[in-house]
């Protein structure tokens, strides 16, 4: 099964920048399609952002302009570059499997993004 570490959060004010790294194991992680997700506290977990194996990229339309999603399989590397954050994108970033296989890869323990107004 797919290993997730995630890395890159911080605090930082409104209208900043963060650039978000997930770390994956396995051979096969060029072949997935890949998300990254978001839980707010009181909130369920959502996916912000998805790349597939043909780097392909769908955003949720609440990020959509802001944030970027990239990969490097070669380093088995799945990226968020979140510009002009808002404190309402205060949340754990997780990183996991999108698409068909989506939330399949062991859970991370996330990275904490806190943006203050």
């Amino acid at each position: 099964q797919v290993q997730l570490v995630e890395s890159g959060g911080g605090l930082v004010q409104a209208g900043g920048s963060l650039r978000l790294s997930c770390a994956a194991s396995g051979s096969m992680f060029s072949i997935y399609a890949m998300g990254w997700y978001r839980q707010a506290p009181g909130k369920q977990r959502e996916l912000v952002a998805a790349i597939t194996s043909g780097h392909s990229t769908n955003y949720a339309d609440s990020v959509k302009g802001r944030f970027t999603i990239s990969r490097d399989n070669a380093k088995n590397t799945v990226y968020l570059q979140m510009n002009s954050l808002k404190p309402e994108d205060t949340a754990v970033y997780y990183c996991n499997l999108a698409g068909m296989a989506a939330g399949r890869g062991n859970w991370g323990q996330g990275t904490q993004v806190t943006v203050s107004s």
